[in-house]
């Protein structure tokens, strides 16, 4: 039997407060009290509050450490000191890399690094030296990187890799460029700040979000420095005839871009938390929108789950002159902290050409800000801009990220393009499907099949359960009596299960966020059957109060599920 609690965690009134944080923020209340009680009783506390996924992959990993090895070998190569060696030099380079991979043939991930180096000589043109020198300079981080946006060969394996993963292996006429960035978040950061500093948005400005979303793009418009208006593109809208949402882009919804005032639209593709991908009708909706209404339409798509939707094809595949795509490593290859991202944008875009048609004040005042980092700054690209801003322009000349975290993007991307038979990524799309299927079970129900869903996390709207089994007068009982943030609080303390509020990213009031990917298969059939019980608890509730009867927490304001100070608790143990 699990510890039965002598105090209310939260009243209503605190439940209320609490709604107001972000989901992450609510989230760390929420495993305080699922790991109290898991000291107390036989509980194990189950967090699917968190996106972190916990497979990685390996591999890139260990031609990482191998390759390492070679760096500081070429760094000690005819030097006899302790302790110290110098910058591994150009010439030869290839030779020697070749020899060392011989050497080491069977030294953990040197057969990547085989296949790696040949791809890049013989697939992508590289010089040998070069390319010997680039990886083994920027193994040991001896040097700042240069090119500051990202150094040469990584940026071609990168593109590479973006090609295949993003635009499904068939992308747009001409290339893109690209800022290797400390992962998404610094991505998020450093658009809108750059996007505001070179007058293409500017405070007070509209912009639109394709909901429900991860909730930093809710959170940041609003502050004082940019002051949006935000119009929401509702995914959650739409519902098939069973009631359930399709988690797209309705037409209605699509077609409020056309509106002028709304000067970008930013979205995660798959999305986060419903994780599907825009159908295809959809994006070739928009497609049309901004080629007859929206030319001048500013895109952001944030495409961190691509990978787990077959086929996938991006917006900046669609829209390649409207659209700066962003994408991690984290998700897929199981690198959060890592912090790997890229930032995307091709070189025939509306951005540049948007700084040339703006005002001869503004104009003159970008020229001033840039003017310390080129001779000609009225021709500095957008992404360039991106890099100085980064750094504060004045530390443009140390921008850049690391180079031992770019040279293992380009190994994660290498992995990946030689898997030619995409094993690893099948083998995470059965992962995290697995899992989803072992929810439901766990539920009691049948989500019908989806060829855009990711199914990376599961967004489960209560409110459509409840309207569907037990009608409208059910639901009219939940919201006058509860907070959708009571579910997670029942949950955490008798289940021990943390999942987010759904409400945080902008989804449906009464809907919650499970993470697929941070917890073993077999939990998850579990946290489906609490859900459901903790779901079946307020059924109970409802009748009661409908015979009359006074039942535990029908009185507004009072915790729901208790009688008194004691508590009826879950039976059911988990073991450790």
């Amino acid at each position: 039997m699990a510890a039965k609690r002598s105090n209310p965690t939260a009243s209503r009134a605190e439940q209320r407060a609490l709604l107001k944080l972000s989901p992450f923020e609510l989230k760390d209340t929420l495993i305080s009290l699922a790991a109290e009680n898991e000291k107390e009783s036989d509980i194990q506390m189950l967090n699917a509050g968190r996106g972190n996924p916990n497979w990685l992959c390996t591999t890139p990993r260990e031609a990482f450490g191998t390759l390492l090895q070679f760096g500081i070998e070429e760094s000690r190569r005819d030097l006899n000191l302790p302790d110290a060696g110098r910058m591994p030099q150009k010439k030869g380079a290839a030779t020697r890399f070749a020899s060392f991979l011989e050497t080491h043939k069977d030294a953990p991930g040197a057969t990547l690094l085989r296949d790696a180096f040949n791809y890049g000589i013989k697939t992508l043109k590289f010089d040998p030296d070069t390319f010997a020198h680039e990886l083994s300079e920027g193994i040991i981080g001896c040097m700042y990187p240069v090119p500051d946006r990202m150094l040469r060969c990584t940026e071609r394996i990168v593109h590479e890799y973006l090609v295949r993963e993003l635009c499904a292996g068939k992308p747009p006429a001409g290339q893109y460029d690209l800022f290797a960035v400390e992962g998404g978040t610094a991505a998020m950061c450093y658009l809108f700040d750059s996007l505001m500093l070179n007058h293409l948005l500017h405070q007070g400005d509209t912009i639109a979000l394709g909901v429900p979303t991860f909730t930093p793009y809710i959170e940041i418009p609003h502050f004082d420095r940019y002051s949006f208006e935000v119009v929401n593109i509702d995914a959650g809208v739409e519902r098939r005839p069973d009631g359930t949402h399709t988690w797209q882009y309705a037409d209605a919804e699509i077609d409020k871009l056309a509106d002028k005032r709304i000067k970008a639209f930013f979205l995660v593709n798959p999305s986060n938390p419903p994780s599907y991908a825009m159908r295809p009708s959809s994006v070739k909706r928009l497609v049309n929108l901004v080629k007859t209404k929206r030319p001048d339409l500013i895109i952001i798509t944030d495409d961190v789950y691509a990978t787990f939707v077959p086929g996938f094809r991006s917006l900046m595949a669609e829209l390649p002159q409207n659209t700066i795509g962003v994408y991690s490593y984290s998700k897929h290859f199981g690198a959060t902290g890592w912090r790997l991202g890229v930032v995307a944008i091709h070189q025939n875009n509306i951005f540049d050409r948007m700084l040339a048609k703006l005002s001869a004040k503004e104009r003159a005042a970008l020229n001033r800000r840039y003017s310390s980092i080129t001779l000609t700054p009225e021709r500095l690209k957008f992404i360039d801009r991106m890099v100085a801003d980064s750094r504060q322009v004045a530390l443009n000349h140390t921008a850049g990220l690391s180079l031992p975290q770019q040279i293992q993007m380009s190994l994660f991307s290498l992995f990946a393009l030689l898997d030619t038979a995409d094993s690893y990524k099948t083998l995470c799309q059965l992962v995290v499907r697995r899992r989803y299927k072992a929810l439901w079970d766990g539920v009691g129900l049948s989500p019908p099949p989806d060829e855009n869903r990711a199914s990376y996390y599961a967004e489960l709207d209560l409110m459509v359960w409840a309207e569907k089994e037990y009608g409208p007068d059910f639901v009219k009982f939940l919201r006058k009596n509860y907070e959708c943030v009571d579910v997670l609080f029942r949950l955490a303390e008798k289940s021990g299960v943390v999942l987010l509020h759904g409400g945080g990213f902008a989804g449906p009031d009464w809907s919650v966020r499970v993470s697929l990917a941070n917890l073993p298969e077999e939990t998850y059939p579990k946290i489906g059957q609490f859900l459901r019980e903790t779901a079946e608890d307020y059924v109970r509730e409802w009748r009661g109060s409908q015979k009359g009867k006074e039942g535990r927490g029908t009185k507004k304001g009072n915790h729901p599920g208790r009688a008194g100070k004691l508590r009826l608790v879950h039976k059911r143990r988990i073991n450790r």
